[in-house]
């Protein structure tokens, strides 16, 4: 297992800034999906709270979970994965004391970085109806106590805004400098309606900025080379691992309900070695032999 100390073997912070070209991030909602992540090659990855709440409670992205079950979940997905990770923290769950305790708590888990929202809370889902936001100056004391917070500075902190849905384009985008200038390392501007509107903000914004892509949400879907060329740096899906294990989950329940067995879709999942090989029996087994007389 990996301890907080030793999680950042390169931080987000250098990947968005040296890097040529965009970085792509999964979002996952437990520690094997996590695992499966690093395994594939990935760099970095997001600690989804729209995952967490329907993963934890079987309810949407709808203000139901709050600062200990992010906590508590990053602190398992970080042990898991000795890559950094992005943590959802969303309106920060109160105040700015309750985002300086939060950035606080998530640094000891081990998060490389957070995203803090504009919205008013009980917040949702960003691609969801019925979003309000708070004022810039509200959310600008959230966002600085999340920066005076930070004990590392490789910490991110992604400032993401909701005023698109609810005040414009133009106000979602100014508040994206605003914030900037306060501090934030990278800005989300949260559920643009169109591509036109995505290279708006691309032009507009001088940050690293993030991408949003979730599959039938409220963004048009491009490719991360076409993204880039936007001036996106951080390419986010958020939510493809949790869509696509519903999907499978769905698939072989029915099928076990209908004929009682699973032997027809035996080709879809993957076999006993295979899971044991990516949660790392071996290691264990070589740990165990070293206590035996």
């Amino acid at each position: 297992m990996v301890t907080p100390v030793n999680r950042t073997l390169r931080s987000i912070k250098k990947m968005i800034n040296d890097s040529a070209g965009p970085l792509v991030i999964p979002g996952v909602y437990d520690a094997i999906g996590a695992k499966i992540a690093q395994k594939v090659g990935f760099e970095a990855m997001f600690q989804t709270g729209y995952g967490t709440s329907a993963t934890l409670f079987g309810m949407p992205d709808y203000g139901f979970i709050g600062a200990t079950e992010t906590v508590e979940n990053a602190r398992r997905i970080c042990r898991a994965v000795s890559v950094p990770v992005i943590v959802d923290s969303d309106t920060g769950y109160g105040n700015a004391l309750s985002v300086w305790k939060l950035v606080n708590d998530l640094q000891s888990a081990g998060a490389a970085g957070i995203f803090l929202e504009d919205q008013r809370w009980p917040k949702r889902c960003g691609h969801m109806a019925g979003k309000e936001v708070i004022e810039k100056e509200e959310y600008s004391e959230k966002l600085q106590a999340a920066v005076d917070a930070k004990k590392n500075r490789d910490f991110v902190i992604v400032a993401r805004t909701d005023a698109r849905a609810t005040k414009g384009l133009d106000e979602a985008i100014e508040r994206g400098r605003y914030y900037k200038k306060i501090g934030a390392d990278a800005i989300f501007v949260e559920a643009p309606k169109s591509i036109d509107e995505m290279r708006e903000i691309g032009k507009s914004i001088d940050a690293p900025l993030v991408a949003n892509m979730i599959e039938g949400g409220a963004t048009p879907m491009s490719s991360a080379k076409e993204l880039h060329k936007m001036g996106f740096k951080i390419i986010l899906y958020p939510l493809s691992v949790l869509y696509a294990n519903t999907y499978a989950s769905l698939r072989i329940l029915k099928e076990l309900k209908k004929t009682g067995t699973t032997m027809r879709l035996r080709k879809n999942i993957v076999g006993f070695s295979e899971f044991n090989e990516i949660v790392e029996l071996s290691k264990f087994r070589k740990l165990e032999n070293q206590y035996r007389q």
